[in-house]
């Protein structure tokens, strides 16, 4: 495409440089948009208060005219660890660990009853619960959404409950529980394959990190 050429005497036109910064932000910000995840089971939430107060009148603070400072919050890191069928997740965020166990290797279809496989499993977590020094425990069962929505919610408690009697039998008396059901609520993964189903039917053992 040839140049545009100007008229003899006038300079080239070009951009306002506000227009341009705007433009720059506006990439920005679309590039760093993080879809939004899926809500996390009551009792998850993550702190997200600012660890620091930042004056935006510092004159060392460097910014380009007439921009302003986002409200300040911490950033969330999270670890994921997975066995390579998926049967047991692993997941470290800054205040929580969670442990996610597939159905399929707790308990038959459609059954609240503990196999043999189960019970090796949950011993290994409550080994990590007692390294962690973790007293507070939350056990969470949760289905995919085949079947009814009320039979999901039963079947998904009596698993929780079942993990949970496993557990206080290696952790005494000196750990608490908050013990739920959510049936088809919170899933990690489609509900359209059953590649995706499959890691929604799980029963979630989490707790406090270790400060």
């Amino acid at each position: 495409m040839p140049a545009t050429r100007t008229p003899r005497g006038r300079r080239p036109y070009r951009a306002p440089r506000t227009a341009v910064t705007a433009a720059v932000a506006l990439l920005l910000t679309a590039a760093l948009t993080v879809p939004a995840a899926h809500a996390d089971p009551p009792g998850l939430t993550e702190d997200s208060s600012p660890p620091v107060r930042i004056d935006p009148n510092d004159p060392d603070l460097r910014m380009v005219q007439g921009a302003k400072l986002a409200p300040s919050k911490v950033l969330n890191i999270k670890s994921i660890v997975e066995t390579d069928d998926g049967s047991e997740r692993r997941q470290d965020t800054n205040d929580n660990v969670t442990f996610s166990l597939q159905a399929e290797v707790l308990f038959d279809k459609d059954s609240a009853k503990l196999s043999s496989d189960a019970l090796s499993r949950i011993g290994s977590i409550a080994a990590e619960i007692k390294k962690q020094n973790a007293t507070r425990l939350r056990v969470f069962g949760f289905t995919d959404n085949l079947g009814s929505a009320s039979h999901g919610l039963v079947l998904s408690k009596q698993r929780a409950n079942a993990v949970q009697q496993e557990l206080a039998k290696d952790l005494g008396s000196s750990v608490s529980f908050q013990i739920r059901g959510y049936g088809e609520q919170y899933p990690i993964a489609d509900n359209g394959t059953e590649a995706g189903r499959k890691k929604n039917r799980r029963v979630e053992v989490s707790f406090p990190r270790a400060s």
